[in-house]
């Protein structure tokens, strides 16, 4: 019986690799809610329990289950063999138990495991670059820059390892390596799969459809993000208005190039086209938060930009596109039922909610009650989310 089910549960790359991803988010975020309610005593900072997770354990392996999904069939080459991506969601899964547990139990070997998830990622680029050199399709500029943004990954990865060891720079240099994975790792490959796969969804559903993106758009954006991430490290948040400001305008630019037909696609379209909105209205509070420091006003943003992103873009576009592919992937017409749009619109006001957290800090208001609450309520999400879909995946195909 479990082999004719595993065989089930491991034909396909993005069931392994979602499902880990959903657990261990629930697990990784019920474990930053117990920390600030005083439930555990973390003595590891929430650059380790918190933003290192997010970004190097959990969205990355939702997006390798897409991509070891899509990067075949991007490049024209046959599909990956169950083996060879078995082999790295097991050596994931372990990781990321390790990892979470380590922080919890003896954070002294936590780093044992980042070492361990480091080698998974090394072993993730491999065989996503052996299926880009192989490939003989004319035009390979998408799966060129997801590999560019995941050796990204790699060096800020391998930066933040080395910051566990303790020398003058270490938190200066975690920081650096959090900036990096998060804008050119994560948001790079994101941002490169959503310009692709946005629009070519789009001209599926409305067949008058014109795909109309800028030349070198992923090139200009990468660079900008180059740019932002050595900007911060200089911890002056006047001078990030060089790449805030470029930023903005080149989003704003292209959204009203791209005319995305809002109002005459399906829920399962528009929650992705809510994503990208996202990112513009994220650079427009960085471009304040620089203009408040100018002005030397004691008005505080605290995350609010980086939330903006984590939960506005990258959560929203990962529900739509994880929704949208399970259905597919499954045997099911992609649709967005009553109760994925109720997840659809919990999402948004999760993310609205944690920025409110983040500007409640300026008032007389609890800070704490508030981050806390937002935690709770994506939690909640991801739950209510799993009742449908983590089954789904875990039946197989």
């Amino acid at each position: 019986m479990f082999s004719n089910w595993y065989k089930k549960f491991s034909s396909q790359p993005h069931q392994p690799f979602f499902t880990s991803g959903i657990i261990f988010f629930i697990l990784f975020m019920t474990l930053f809610l117990f920390s600030y309610l005083g439930f555990l005593n973390l003595d590891k900072s929430i650059l380790s329990y918190h933003a290192y997770s997010m970004i190097f354990v959990i969205f990355i392996q939702f997006f390798l289950g897409f991509l070891f999904v899509v990067f075949p069939k991007f490049l024209s080459q046959a599909e990956i063999k169950v083996d060879n991506y078995m082999k790295l969601f097991h050596l994931y899964l372990f990781s990321s138990l390790g990892i979470f547990l380590s922080l919890i139990f003896y954070s002294q070997v936590t780093i044992i495991f980042q070492v361990l998830m480091f080698i998974a990622q090394i072993l993730s680029f491999k065989l996503l670059y052996s299926i880009h050199k192989k490939s003989i399709v004319a035009n390979k500029d998408d799966t060129k820059w997801v590999l560019i943004s995941f050796f990204s990954g790699l060096i800020s990865h391998a930066l933040f390892i080395i910051s566990n060891f303790d020398f003058n720079y270490s938190h200066d240099l975690a920081r650096f390596s959090i900036n990096a994975g998060f804008y050119l790792f994560l948001f790079g490959i994101i941002f490169t799969i959503s310009q692709r796969m946005i629009p070519f969804f789009t001209k599926a559903k409305v067949f008058t459809y014109i795909v109309n993106k800028s030349k070198n758009l992923v090139l200009i954006v990468f660079s900008l993000l180059a740019l932002k991430v050595i900007l911060l490290s200089f911890q002056n948040a006047s001078i990030n208005l060089l790449a805030d400001v470029p930023l903005f305008i080149i989003f704003v630019r292209e959204l009203i190039k791209w005319k995305l037909p809002l109002f005459k696609v399906p829920a399962i379209m528009w929650v992705l086209y809510l994503g990208l909105y996202w990112i513009p209205f994220a650079f427009l509070l960085s471009i304040l938060e620089s203009v408040f420091y100018l002005v030397n006003t004691s008005f505080i943003f605290e995350k609010a930009v980086i939330h903006s992103l984590a939960l506005g873009y990258f959560l929203t576009v990962l529900i739509g596109f994880g929704t949208r592919v399970i259905l597919g992937h499954s045997g099911s017409t992609p649709h967005a039922s009553s109760f994925a749009i109720v997840i659809f619109v919990l999402v948004q006001i999760v993310a609205f909610l944690r920025l409110f957290a983040s500007f409640s800090i300026n008032t007389n208001l609890d800070y704490i009650f508030f981050l806390n609450l937002s935690a709770l309520l994506l939690i909640c999400g991801l739950i209510i989310w799993s009742i449908k879909y983590l089954t789904i995946l875990l039946k197989g195909k």
